[in-house]
């Protein structure tokens, strides 16, 4: 008997995991947002506990864009202020990948 592809509880439709397919590479570097605001930039180790880990970090304490996060993937702004933290581990909301700049090494 073939096995289903996805099943539907109430509205949502669930999809066999094995059938979803990352195609977003992240990357090292990232930006990384967690909980209560903070937002750090680095180079990124997925941990197995769901967690992040992130060298040579930076916290962005202020964006200095006027289009969003986003306008930070090429590198920090002008008016962008940022901190140096060294290592953090944290739990991330969300992860923007870093095109390029934030030479923090």
């Amino acid at each position: 008997m073939e096995q289903p592809k996805s099943i539907t509880v109430g509205e949502i439709k669930y999809i066999k995991e094995d059938l979803v397919k990352n195609t977003i590479e992240l990357g090292e570097k990232r930006i990384v947002v967690s909980d209560k605001g903070w937002i750090f930039v680095g180079f990124c180790t997925d941990n197995d506990d769901g967690s992040v880990t992130i060298k040579n970090a930076y916290n962005i304490r202020r964006w200095g864009t006027s289009k969003g996060l986003g306008e930070l993937v090429k590198g920090p702004l002008s008016e962008t202020k940022y901190d140096f933290y060294g290592t953090v581990k944290t739990k991330s909301i969300i992860e923007i990948a870093v095109i390029e700049g934030w030479e923090n090494d």
